[in-house]
């Protein structure tokens, strides 16, 4: 609104002897306000609203004000809904009469204008003196479940019959039509958006939103853990690709001791076993033998206590000749540390956290088979060039409350994570970190600090799908790999054993299929990363990985200028050579001339941008072997520009101080101000350009 047409608002108000009856005319002469948009009539309104703040006298009261009120109520219902706030709050409608505002709100009510009726109910705050089920019932059926989760967003009590209410509505039994046919002519009516689906998800959006405890709603619960229970035989019987310890963990885990659900699973048994089988599951996970079918309780009657439960099927998911054919890890056994204690993770972290090192980082936790609230992370994978490390987070976290030092994970996780000079490797990081915020709060905003990060699901997109040098069909290996088991096929030649994927993390001890699983999964990321650096082009990619590979991930992009702003005080780029130094060892200043470097093959874009400064640089070409940096340095006196794991060989060939990693999420001309700053190299305007490009 222009400030001209605002002033003359004004001046219009100040004229008036009873502006709040002025607007209420204005308004009722005039159909121009009913539209969408900020129209005159809101432009007026909302100045009137502004005016009257400045104007204390102006609020009337009394007989005079019921008056108003009234003639408002009528044109509520007509009202454009950005121009409600400010109409109840000129005429003070929270103060108004609540029978009057309740019979006004019923009366649009059985007119049909619901969605009008339960805006203006949340408006006025009138909720506690409705019927919860008789407000929200239209609303469902037009699909509007967003308005009836504001309905009831301030109010507990209401959450809870809300929730009671859908859950009587999903019980098998129940005959949903009951519902719906008072409503059949209804307009928007949405019958294919009211089906126990749709309202299971809703449900379980609203205990997840409302920290509901899950028990209100026994109907939805059993129903989605009987879901889990046909998804379970089904990845047991029929892909035959879950093992019986995992199978089992989950099938006691997912039915516990529900009498009902006890009930479906022998049903299930007795589909994919015979009655000896059945007899043997039903015995493990210990239904009551009343429950039982004939058949199967004389079966139970035979078995003793202390027999081994055997295999239900004699379809084997893979046989050990078959690991032949799956990616294994490369490292020996003894080189993969399970880590409880904190006494061995510090261990861990003064490894982990040396600048210039790469991490692969994975994470595990348990299946939750689409139930409430996000999964907590149980196992956290951290992998080194020489062994891996397993860090039991909810033992890690039980020791630290204990000790009364709740922090002292989400520090060290901080530190990693926002260090430029260390690379991060990951596959879906998002995910990952989402869990972690789950499971340690303190680690909310830990994607807003993100750096020095390399998400290969990013990659994993742009990676071509080159066929293996050996066929895994002539071998046998099913073809229907996906997610990171596919970029492991299509980059190192063999898939990802995804057999303890969906495993109980949670249950300790974790067995040692599982332990392998973890560190493969967290150790293949650095093998995918050191193979795309050193030959990106065989895999589609550019030969400047700044560009087409390096600090990329999955979802939200950073803001990199922000994030400058909030850097931890160690310098973004770390001398990669022993320990962190102090800013009082930097070096005596140097110009452009005087500095010689020779940069890796993935750093070609930051040594142009170099050159152009003035500075000595040469650069690897892209057939180059990344030891050749080390040669050059070595004869020519040349600092090593590099990042990633080919520093890991480089530093241990030149003196201290003359390996540098540079953050390869970043662009040319942010590494190349970290390098001047590191090496105090300053740049003057007769060095621009002073080297032939």
């Amino acid at each position: 609104v222009s400030r001209q047409l605002k002033e003359e608002i004004r001046r219009g108000f100040a004229r008036l002897e009873d502006p709040l009856a002025g607007l209420l005319a204005m308004l009722e002469s005039s159909s121009d306000w009913k539209g969408k948009g900020h129209s005159l009539g809101y432009c007026i309104t909302t100045e009137l609203q502004l005016w009257i703040k400045t104007h204390p006298a102006v609020p009337q009261s009394g007989t005079k004000l019921k008056k108003l009120q009234t003639r408002v109520l009528g044109m509520l219902s007509q009202c454009p809904t950005n121009l409600l706030d400010p109409l109840i709050s000129i005429y003070q409608l929270h103060t108004a009469d609540r029978n009057c505002l309740l019979e006004h709100v019923s009366h649009l009510y059985l007119q049909g204008n619901y969605k009008e009726a339960a805006t203006l109910s949340i408006k006025l705050k009138l909720q506690p003196d409705q019927d919860v089920e008789k407000m929200c019932t239209p609303l469902l059926l037009q699909d509007k479940a967003n308005l009836v989760e504001d309905y009831v967003a301030e109010y507990p009590e209401l959450q809870r019959k809300l929730l009671q209410t859908l859950d009587k509505w999903c019980d098998p039994s129940f005959n949903i039509r009951d519902i719906t046919r008072p409503y059949q002519g209804l307009s928007r009516y949405k019958p294919e958006k009211f089906n126990r689906r749709v309202l299971s998800k809703l449900v379980f959006r609203l205990l997840e939103r409302f920290n509901v405890d899950p028990a209100l709603c026994p109907n939805v619960i059993n129903q989605r853990h009987l879901r889990t229970l046909n998804y379970l035989f089904y990845k047991r019987f029929v892909e035959k690709t879950m093992t019986e310890e995992n199978w089992a963990d989950h099938i006691q885990s997912t039915v516990g001791e529900n009498r009902w659900l006890q009930g479906q699973l022998v049903q299930s048994l007795l589909r994919h076993c015979d009655a000896c089988g059945a007899a043997r599951w039903a015995q493990r996970c210990q239904v009551p033998p009343e429950m039982l079918p004939q058949a199967v309780a004389e079966e139970l009657q035979k078995l003793h206590i202390q027999d081994r439960v055997e295999e239900v099927t004699k379809a084997d998911n893979y046989e050990a000749s078959k690991k032949k054919d799956y990616y294994q890890i490369p490292i020996s056994r003894e080189n993969i540390h399970f880590l409880q204690t904190w006494e061995e993770t510090r261990q861990c972290w003064e490894k982990v956290l040396q600048p210039g090192q790469v991490v692969g980082v994975d994470m595990e936790w348990k299946p939750s088979f689409g139930m409430v609230g996000k999964p907590r992370v149980a196992l956290l994978q951290l992998a080194l060039k020489d062994e891996v490390f397993l860090l039991d987070l909810p033992q890690l976290l039980k020791q630290a409350e204990a000790e009364g030092e709740k922090e002292k994970l989400s520090r060290f996780i901080q530190m990693l994570y926002s260090d430029t000079a260390i690379t991060k490797l990951g596959y879906g990081m998002s995910g990952d970190l989402s869990s972690l915020a789950a499971t340690c709060s303190p680690l909310k905003d830990m994607e807003k600090q993100m750096q020095g990060v390399v998400d290969l699901l990013a990659v994993d997109k742009q990676v071509d799908g080159l066929s293996p040098e050996h066929s895994h069909e002539e071998r046998g290996v099913r073809q229907s790999e996906k997610g990171l088991s596919l970029l492991v096929q299509h980059v190192l030649g063999k898939p990802l054993d995804k057999t303890e994927q969906l495993s109980n993390w949670e249950k300790r001890p974790l067995r040692e299929e599982q332990i392998l699983y973890a560190a493969s999964d967290a150790y293949c990321l650095l093998e995918i990363y050191e193979r795309l650096c050193k030959d990106p082009e065989s895999f589609g990619l550019g030969s400047d990985l700044t560009d087409s590979l390096v600090g990329r991930q999955s979802k939200k992009p950073r803001a990199k200028k922000q994030l400058n702003k909030q850097e931890a005080p160690s310098p973004s780029g770390q001398e990669c050579q022993g320990p962190r130094t102090e800013p009082s060892g930097r070096p005596a200043p140097i110009s452009p001339r005087e500095f010689s470097v020779v940069c890796d093959n993935m750093l070609q874009g930051l040594g142009r941008y170099l050159r152009c400064l003035g500075v000595d640089v040469r650069l690897l070409d892209n057939e180059d072997d990344h030891r050749k940096a080390a040669e050059i340095a070595r004869q020519e006196g040349r600092v090593i520009l590099t990042s990633g794991l080919p520093y890991q060989t480089l530093r241990s060939q030149v003196g201290e101080g003359r390996c540098f990693s540079v953050n390869c999420s970043e662009k040319a001309k942010e590494q190349a101000l970290q390098v001047l700053k590191h090496f105090n190299v300053q740049v003057s305007l007769r060095d621009i350009f002073s080297r032939c490009q």
